[in-house]
């Protein structure tokens, strides 16, 4: 069931004007019992000007009736045909103007680190259009050279969960085209709780030192071992007399 739009305001008028139980408040407006009895006691939404669901075709006055005669009984939210298929509305999302200047970055750091996405898919994480994202793909925007790739999800332009949904999706369409996928790749198109959950892979060292081996022979052996001397060689001489003369 659809909720009404400015729930707590909803609820604060309800609370007002009618005897409908907290419980009956608080399903229709999506909001807790506890917090419905908080509105009735003061602690809660205070200054909340009430909004008439009545007025405002949320509600007939025969659904109140109803409700206030059977405790049990839960309101339906009025039938309106302009709202119909709003909830399936296609295209990017509204970026607020405070977000809009960082969008290109956030662009930049999804075509950097996952290429794999589509641009449909980039135009509906972060509320942007296709050429916008082309221009960065090719480097031809007007700021390219002050542009600096920042994480969508740090920017606070999308959730985590919504990337991770265009790159799990991103990866099973490259593998139903049967695309040969690195091992980068693979790891890269895992959702973040995946790849934090993965042991870290085994890699081959680049150099390998101490490993070495040569041939020596046994002249080339006897030269490499270390000579031992002791102090008494250094200082005792040969004596002169003792040379051979001829």
């Amino acid at each position: 069931m659809g909720k009404p739009i400015m729930a707590k305001a909803t609820a604060v008028w309800l609370v007002d004007n009618t005897t409908i139980t907290f419980k009956q408040i608080a399903d229709f407006t999506g909001m807790h019992e506890l917090e419905v009895q908080g509105i009735a006691d003061g602690d809660v939404a205070a200054g909340v000007k009430g909004f008439d669901p009545v007025a405002n075709s949320q509600l007939t006055q025969a659904e109140i009736d109803k409700a206030e005669k059977d405790k049990f009984y839960k309101l339906k939210l009025k039938f309106n045909p302009a709202a119909v298929g709003e909830e399936k509305r296609r295209g990017p999302r509204y970026t607020p103007l405070s977000k809009r200047q960082d969008r290109p970055a956030s662009i930049l750091w999804l075509v950097k680190f996952h290429p794999e996405l589509a641009d449909s898919q980039i135009s509906k994480l972060v509320g942007t259009t296709k050429p916008t994202i082309q221009a960065i793909r090719e480097r031809t925007h007007w700021n390219i050279a002050n542009i600096q790739p920042i994480d969508p999800v740090a920017l606070g332009l999308c959730k985590q969960s919504e990337l991770d949904q265009a790159v799990q999706k991103a990866a099973q369409k490259k593998a139903a085209d049967g695309a040969a996928m690195s091992d980068d790749d693979r790891r890269r198109l895992l959702s973040t709780e995946q790849s934090l959950g993965m042991e870290a892979e085994p890699r081959i060292p680049t150099a390998i030192e101490g490993l070495e081996t040569f041939s020596l022979s046994d002249n080339d052996d006897d030269q490499e071992k270390e000579k031992v001397y002791d102090a008494d060689s250094f200082f005792n001489l040969p004596d002169s007399s003792d040379e051979d003369t001829d």
